[in-house]
C-alpha cells in the first residue's frame, strides 16, 4: 500500500474491479447472445449502486430488442437471472447485476418513483398505511427508496409473487 492508502480505499477499488470483471463477463454472455439471436444492440457496462449495470440498446427503436423485455419484462427478468448465472460460473461469485433492455428498466423506475412517491404524499396526509400492489423484488426497492426520499417508512409483506409494499405512516 502507498502512503495514505486505506484498507477501506483498496477494497472499495477491489469491488469496482470486481463489478468491471462483472459487467465485462456479461456483456460477453449477452454479445454471444444477440448474435445467436440475430439481433442488432450495443451493449453499455457500469457501476451503479454497488452492483454492475449492464444495459442492451439500439440506435432506433428497434421492435427486436423489445422481444428480449417480453411482456411486462418477464423475458428481461429471465435474462438478467440467466446473465447472473453466466458471471456466477465465471467468477464462483453470486451476481447482483442489473440487466436492461431498450431503456425498459430505466423507464419503470421513473414511473415507480412516481408511486412511491404519489403514495407516501397520501399516507402523509391521511395518516393512514397504504398497500401497494404487488410486484418484482426490483420494483418495490424503486419504491421502497422512493418512500424513504420523501420521509416514510414502507415494508414488504406477503409471499412471493404476490408479495406488496406497504407504506406507513412516520
Amino acid at each position: 500500500m502507498t502512503e495514505g492508502t486505506t484498507s477501506a480505499a483498496v477494497e472499495a477499488g477491489d469491488t469496482l474491479t470486481r463489478l468491471e470483471q462483472e459487467g465485462e463477463i456479461a456483456a460477453d454472455y449477452l454479445e454471444g447472445l444477440l448474435d445467436i439471436a440475430d439481433l442488432d444492440g450495443d451493449i453499455d457496462m457500469d457501476v451503479e449502486a454497488d452492483r454492475a449495470a449492464v444495459s442492451i440498446i439500439s440506435d432506433t427503436a428497434s421492435r427486436d430488442l423489445q422481444k428480449l423485455v417480453g411482456r411486462d419484462g418477464e423475458v428481461l427478468e429471465a435474462l438478467q437471472e440467466l446473465t447472473r448465472l453466466a458471471v456466477h460460473r465465471e467468477t464462483g461469485d453470486r451476481s447482483r447485476l442489473m440487466l436492461d433492455i431498450a431503456g425498459y428498466r430505466a423507464k419503470k423506475r421513473e414511473e415507480l418513483s412516481e408511486i412511491g412517491a404519489k403514495a407516501a404524499a397520501e399516507v402523509r396526509s391521511s395518516g393512514e398505511p397504504a398497500k401497494l400492489q404487488p410486484m418484482t423484488p426490483f420494483e418495490r426497492k424503486v419504491v421502497h427508496d422512493a418512500v424513504k426520499a420523501a420521509g416514510l417508512r414502507s415494508e414488504s409483506e406477503g409471499e412471493e409473487p404476490q408479495r406488496f409494499v406497504v407504506v406507513l405512516p412516520a
